[in-house]
């Protein structure tokens, strides 16, 4: 298997939503991770779920995968892009995001 994926960095990331580009960014980290920060434009499906909650995204626009460093999100990318999903891996992960974190 190719284990090649899209990748995105977080500044592309970070330029598409303040653009208004039409992206779905997933968290794909646990609960508690999410809650200490995450991207404010982002949905949390922990990869574990992701399997069984795929049917909520659109394939019609591109999915962005963040987790705290991008070991978890390279993943659910090969997994997602298998699907026949245009999904990309935001690479460095939260460690790297340079934009504004939600706390909940």
């Amino acid at each position: 298997m190719d284990d090649q994926v899209k990748e995105i960095t977080p500044e592309q990331l970070l330029e598409k939503l303040e653009a208004n580009e039409p992206v779905q960014v997933i968290d794909v980290r646990e609960v508690d991770e999410w809650n200490a920060g995450h991207i404010k434009q982002a949905k949390l499906i922990p990869l574990s779920f992701l399997p069984h909650r795929m049917h909520e995204l659109d394939k019609s626009l591109p999915v962005v995968f963040v987790c705290r460093s991008g070991a978890r999100s390279h993943t659910a990318t090969q997994f997602l892009s298998s699907q026949g999903f245009d999904a990309a891996n935001m690479v460095g992960g939260m460690l790297a995001w340079p934009g504004e974190k939600e706390v909940e």
